[in-house]
């Protein structure tokens, strides 16, 4: 096989994005280039610069690429297998998940606002990302304040008997019983877009126009309710910090940085009002440039975006700054700046945002420190009330998940220190048992995973061999009782075993009779029913990829010469087993990739 140096060399001198893989095929890193040869070489033509670049060198075992017809088009490429393949390598945002948006969905005849995680090009408008669903909350019950605009899912029809109660604290129009028309609401709904895009004098322009009218068509009620929600508009703008005398629309970015973590904190100024700030956590960024980090986070960042202004004021000047403009630009429609100021008020204020995102990033090492502080009473209280002989550091739980005995599995999960080690997860597919019998399948999985500890001993490289100071099962005295055989078999009778029971989180141990029952704030049975949770958990998740795969597997699979390819042209053609089996010869015949001699060898075996 070529070494990765030799690959290097036989790259295109033409943009695209590059994966590094190791022994296992595990990506490594995904990077971009304009020129894939010329940028993958660099990393094996001269001595890397930072540890971290020669340990990443040091693993890389092979390498993909796909070449795009653009730097640009490299950029969306580089952020989706980032976000598909999490490689350690590379800085990356450190949720793992889909961030909040608020969605108005502008295009339905009775818009509503709510909270999604997916953007879609159908016609509603989007307002983010948000850092958390909680940000966003706080958010959407404020316009919900001002604005009488519906959150609830209902049909309207305006002919419910009564409205709910958020219309009776006047935080919704009443749609429902026709307390408003179409067009009427519609106008609220636009006054929250605005509102949202930092056009308030506009707002409040037309909401005093609207007063002014309904004073004189002596609609006194309505227009007192407008002077209320002019005052409460008025009093929230007063309290917006203003950031430029010129009503400019510009995102502020800094990220402090420490060690292998960051924090990327993000001001949103809109008309020259600080609108509201964002902060998000970068994980990988160990001996990073900070350029790059930045960089990093931008496409990232405005990759999730709804909304792109044309300015964007920055701490430091990312890497590739001129193509992640046109990127922006590309995005928004015309042209973006990146800026790093040198003087006057900008410079000031994105030192504030600096300053803010230092903070918050000496927050999280706090918050970690005390649930540190926290997990190390755990353990302490697990080793006093299981009577265990030394602290758990190592704690092992096991779980089973069947149907009916049907696709059985096991797995293993491992928490180090009151942490998830997930490398030393285990799964088991229950070989040796057939129909319900949980026990036999508890012990099937102990034996197993005991037995490969064994022989692993000598030279162990994937915590096989390693001791643990806990075993938990999730179950009962049974449960309990059915391992405790196995382990004696072995002769592993002095690892300390628990069961962990759902229906009461009674706690089980051979030593004695009556179940222990840890207080329900413990620190100690929160940390138990974690584990336990994730034992369930991933045994869940692999019981429904093995029924997922068992599911697929059909008739046309026993057909001699209907390989993958050929089955999921047929399963497109014809829909299903049903629509293959009633189609003629010559339909058969008609799908990539078949013959005569194949199609009357579906038709017989079907």
């Amino acid at each position: 096989m070529e070494t990765p140096a030799t690959q290097s060399r036989l790259l295109p001198n033409k943009p695209g994005v590059y994966l590094f893989r190791d022994s296992k095929s595990t990506v490594l890193y995904v990077g971009k280039a304009h020129d894939l040869r010329n940028r993958v070489r660099s990393y094996f033509v001269s001595h890397p610069s930072t540890h971290k670049l020669r340990k990443l060198a040091s693993l890389i075992a092979d390498i993909d690429f796909i070449v795009t017809d653009s730097e640009q088009e490299a950029i969306i490429l580089e952020n989706n297998f980032i976000k598909k393949h999490k490689p350690r390598y590379n800085v990356r945002l450190k949720d793992d998940k889909s961030y909040p948006y608020l969605k108005i969905t502008v295009s339905e005849e009775w818009p509503r606002a709510h909270i999604t995680r997916r953007l879609t090009d159908d016609g509603s408008r989007y307002f983010g990302p948000f850092a958390s669903v909680t940000s966003l909350r706080q958010t959407m019950n404020l316009l919900n304040k001002l604005f009488a605009y519906r959150t609830c899912k209902k049909p309207i029809t305006g002919t419910d008997r009564r409205p709910c109660l958020k219309y009776h604290i006047k935080n919704c129009s009443g749609p429902c019983i026709g307390a408003i028309d179409p067009d009427d609401y519609k106008e609220i709904v636009r006054q929250v877009v605005l509102f949202l895009e930092g056009k308030h004098d506009r707002v409040v322009r037309q909401l005093k126009h609207t007063m002014t009218e309904a004073s004189k068509k002596l609609e006194f009620e309505r227009a007192a309710s407008l002077r209320d929600q002019l005052h409460s508009i008025e009093r929230i703008m007063e309290q917006q910090k203003v950031v430029s005398a010129r009503k400019v629309n510009e995102d502020i970015i800094a990220i402090a940085q420490n060690k292998n973590e960051a924090c990327a904190q993000v001001f949103f100024v809109r008309g020259g009002k600080l609108m509201g700030k964002e902060h998000f956590i970068l994980q990988g960024v160990q001996d990073e440039d900070p350029g790059k980090v930045m960089a990093s986070f931008i496409e990232q960042f405005y990759s999730i975006g709804a909304d792109i202004p044309p300015n964007i004021l920055l701490q430091i000047h990312p890497e590739d700054s001129v193509l992640l403009e046109n990127w922006l630009g590309s995005k928004l429609g015309r042209r973006v700046k990146l800026t790093v100021p040198r003087r006057g008020e900008k410079k000031k204020l994105v030192g504030m945002v600096a300053e803010n995102a230092a903070e918050l990033l000496e927050q999280s090492r706090i918050k970690w420190l005390a649930d540190t502080g926290k997990t190390a009473a755990a353990l302490e209280e697990l080793k006093t009330q299981l009577y265990l002989p030394r602290m758990p550091k190592r704690m092992e739980c096991y779980d089973i998940s069947n149907i009916r005995g049907t696709a059985a599995v096991g797995s293993m999960v491992v928490f180090e220190d009151g942490r998830p080690k997930s490398a030393h997860y285990r799964r088991f597919k229950i070989k040796a048992v057939s129909g319900i019998d949980d026990y036999a399948m508890m012990q099937e999985v102990l034996r197993r995973r005991f037995a490969r500890g064994i022989q692993k001993e000598q030279k162990d490289t994937k915590g096989w061999a390693v001791v643990p100071d806990l075993i938990l099962i999730d179950g009962g005295r049974g449960h309990l009782n059915a391992i405790l055989s196995v382990m004696n078999d072995l002769g592993i009778d002095s690892i300390p075993v628990a069961s962990i029971a759902k229906e009461n989180e009674a706690v089980f141990i051979p030593e004695k009779s009556e179940p222990i029952m840890l207080h329900r704030n413990s620190q100690g049975l929160y940390l138990l029913q974690r584990i336990r949770d994730e034992a369930h958990r991933f045994a869940i998740s692999y019981h429904t990829k093995i029924r997922k795969k068992t599911g697929l597997t059909s008739q046309l699979d026993q057909v001699p010469g209907i390989g993958s390819k050929r089955k999921r042209a047929l399963i497109k053609k014809f829909g299903s087993i049903k629509g293959i089996k009633e189609a003629t010869l010559d339909e058969l015949t008609s799908v990539p990739g078949m013959n005569q001699s194949l199609a009357e060898r579906v038709k017989d075996n079907l």
